[in-house]
């Protein structure tokens, strides 16, 4: 034994006769990794601390630092995947610690801060629900690692199966942001609250489809660059300055586009039936066609 830590092993072989995903693939030979190889997981590994601060910040009353390390943790969710692909740098490892992370920031975070911010008055029973709570994130992003590997028409990568867990993370949070902002009475209605948190914790493990995003963004034309610069720094300055406007504003609009979502869904999956059904119909004309061909020809 020459060392004390075990090799760092990102793409370890699975079972024998079995094909490594192609996408999770780093692409590198030799004892060394590259560091271009470590900077996701750094991304995600700061995700974890900014989970793991929120909770603390929770027990300790301090909601306003826990929200801001749960978007804190969103953000960086959100980013180190685009990194691992723009670095060529995804990996087995890094999707596996991507999804414990996630657990701990958007599943069990968010359960204790609500928690102890107005269901704790409810003793076992606001316990259960946040367990539900934390529960379907860990099904859900189980369920998501699996979908990975099935084959999937291209128009569905604009869909999620479900809200995802970051989204579903911020979407919990929305009593205490509407508290924030001045409305009275909002951490007073502690059975609203339950109910409320019990739905968002459905919403992440149905089957109702949501908008994903990931297709928003990876091309932009020229003329569009600037105007995107604008917005970003717009957006950032408008949630420093109202935080709780935003993430409110956000929550809202995010739930109110679930419908709408929904009803694109059901018409691009009727869109896409009718063209597979026109081709089989025109497969099954040519190959009834043919044999009548091949007697004409003798």
């Amino acid at each position: 034994m020459t060392h004390v830590f075990p090799p760092f092993d990102p793409e370890k072989p699975g079972e024998p006769g079995k094909q490594p995903r192609k996408h999770r693939s780093i692409g590198f030979r030799g004892k060394e990794i590259p560091i271009r190889a470590l900077v996701p997981s750094m991304f995600t590994m700061l995700a974890l601390c900014a989970g793991l601060t929120a909770i603390r910040m929770a027990i300790e009353g301090r909601f306003d630092v826990a929200i801001a390390a749960i978007v804190l943790a969103a953000f960086l969710d959100g980013i180190d995947g685009r990194v691992a692909r723009l670095l060529k740098a995804s990996s087995r490892f890094g999707a596996e610690l991507d999804s414990l992370a996630d657990f701990v920031n958007f599943g069990v975070a968010p359960a204790i801060i609500v928690f102890t911010w107005a269901l704790g008055g409810l003793r076992s029973m606001g316990w259960i629900v946040v367990l539900v709570f934390a529960i379907c994130a860990a099904l859900r992003l189980a369920r998501f690692n699996v979908a990975l590997d099935a084959e999937q028409p291209a128009w569905k990568g604009e869909f999620f199966v479900g809200v995802p867990a970051p989204a579903a993370a911020l979407l919990v949070l929305l009593p205490i942001y509407l508290d924030r902002i001045g409305i009275p009475g909002v951490q007073s209605l502690a059975p609203a609250i339950l109910v409320y948190t019990l739905a968002i914790a459905m919403l992440m493990v149905s089957f109702v489809p949501t908008f994903s995003g990931k297709l928003i963004g990876q091309r932009v034309a020229r003329e569009y660059v600037l105007p995107v610069f604008i917005l970003a720094a717009l957006f950032v300055a408008v949630l420093l300055t109202y935080p709780y406007l935003t993430l409110a504003g956000g929550s809202l609009l995010y739930l109110a586009c679930i419908p709408l979502s929904f009803m694109t869904y059901r018409k691009r999956a009727a869109a896409a039936a009718e063209v597979a059904g026109a081709q089989n119909g025109s497969s099954k004309r040519n190959t009834a066609r043919a044999p009548s061909d091949r007697h004409t020809s003798a």
